[in-house]
């Protein structure tokens, strides 16, 4: 059931505002989205954004209030409703092909206690920092390989489609256990998953259906689901050390972890585990190449790469919303939050947050302490953050040895999504030392 409200009683965000918030397309420009939300932590931090053809929301947009939403797990629940906002024709769609249920993808997104613990500690372990270090010297081995395709074009590439797609998606698909023919399948089938609302992305024959986005979210699970079937079974036969094989041999609660459940894993893994990556892979050098002093204090002093890595990732927030709603009444910043009462958890604006971060649009990798929240916080706090941001400072590591100078050579591009994504073209032109 939808949710409603009485606008007399809440604050209500202006239209526009709501409108750029909610809107996939408006995430293309940078400008545009981090302006409404600045508007809104200024004038309007927690407001019930109405936007015709969606539901209403609570649209969350100060870091300590998205702290507070995250970590309280039991009372504000994933599962009850879609964790990934939808217009309510696409949540129709999704419960008329999904026996009227909207859990389309059983991945620990759409669990809330105690089933999400249950499912988490299948791979918790997996994912620990020392386990993570471990991994290190493979991770460089494939860094290595990718830096040196990049030196082989002369002097100009596009930084994401030419390097910063590719590295991430080789080094999660061979932790993972994905035959390396298989990665362009992988890559297609992550940009098609997180880019629906991107007409670059949607499958022709479904682009210009109104609930285009739950359309190509199901024709993207059914072919990921049958490519993991496929791999899982052989797993469970010739189980190896890869982490397909820990998922797909794992018992919870005593039993055989489900096929849905085991899909869920899967895809989460084969997506979110190197999209977002690359995102802020590409967003560092982005930042840098717009505020240049960074550039040189990196280059001068290679032991503030780590630090150039958080900035990256917070400056990019890859991840740009979930979804909760309130188990029971309560209150949240002086609002009275009604049970059931839908709340979209915004991190790009948590992490532009002025309270928090100063001179915030400033990519600056001097910060200290960068308290980012693009991770999420909280029991639902990004599982392979340690090995992402692994992978990004080797990376950082062993690329920029080997560049003297970079420069934008035309406009980047961003993906059109609401949900999770980032930058889809980043030209440069570069010398090599």
């Amino acid at each position: 059931m939808a949710t409603t409200f009485e606008p007399d009683t809440r604050p209500m965000i202006p239209d526009d505002i709501a409108r750029i918030v909610v809107s996939p397309k408006s995430y293309t420009n940078d400008e545009v989205v981090y302006g409404a939300f600045k508007w809104l932590r200024e004038n309007m931090p927690l407001g019930v954004a109405e936007v015709p053809g969606y539901d209403p929301l609570w649209i969350v947009t100060k870091h300590a209030d998205i702290r507070e939403v995250e970590k309280n797990a039991k009372l504000f629940h994933n599962a009850d409703h879609n964790p990934v906002l939808n217009d309510q024709a696409s949540d129709a769609f999704t419960r008329e092909i999904n026996n009227g249920s909207l859990r389309i993808l059983s991945s620990l997104t759409y669990m809330d206690p105690p089933e999400h613990g249950s499912f988490r500690s299948v791979t918790s372990n997996w994912f620990l920092p020392g386990k993570i270090s471990k991994l290190e010297d493979q991770v460089r081995v494939l860094a290595r390989q990718s830096v040196e395709n990049l030196l082989s074009f002369d002097g100009e590439c596009d930084f994401v489609k030419d390097f910063a797609l590719h590295y991430p998606l080789r080094v999660i698909m061979t932790l993972f256990g994905v035959p390396p023919e298989d990665e362009p399948r992988m890559l297609k089938l992550t940009q098609e998953f997180f880019g629906v609302h991107d007409p670059e992305e949607q499958r022709p024959e479904i682009a210009a259906d109104p609930v285009v986005g739950a359309k190509m979210w199901a024709a993207t699970l059914e072919d990921f689901y049958g490519y993991f079937d496929k791999l899982s079974a052989a797993r469970r036969e010739q189980p190896n050390d890869d982490l397909l094989s820990l998922i797909a041999n794992s018992r919870v609660n005593g039993l055989p972890i489900p096929r849905a459940e085991a899909n869920g894993y899967y895809v989460a893994i084969a997506t979110a585990g190197h999209d977002t990556t690359s995102s802020s892979t590409a967003g560092g050098l982005h930042g840098m190449l717009l505020y240049p002093e960074n550039w040189d204090k990196v280059k001068a002093d290679p032991a503030m790469i780590p630090k150039l890595v958080d900035e990256a990732i917070r400056w990019t927030a890859p991840v740009k919303h979930f979804m909760r709603n309130a188990t029971e009444d309560t209150e949240l910043r002086g609002q009275t939050i009604r049970a059931m009462d839908r709340l979209m958890i915004c991190y790009p604006s948590g992490c532009r947050d002025e309270e928090v971060f100063a001179d915030a649009d400033r990519f600056d990798i001097t910060r200290s302490p960068n308290q980012h929240i693009a991770f999420g916080f909280g029991p639902h706090m990004c599982l392979g953050q340690h090995l992402a941001k692994l992978e990004m400072r080797v990376l950082y590591e062993e690329l920029l040895p080997h560049l003297k100078s970079v420069e934008l050579a035309g406009e980047p591009r961003l993906v059109e999504t609401n949900f999770v994504g980032g930058y889809k073209s980043l030209p440069i032109r570069f010398t090599k030392n």
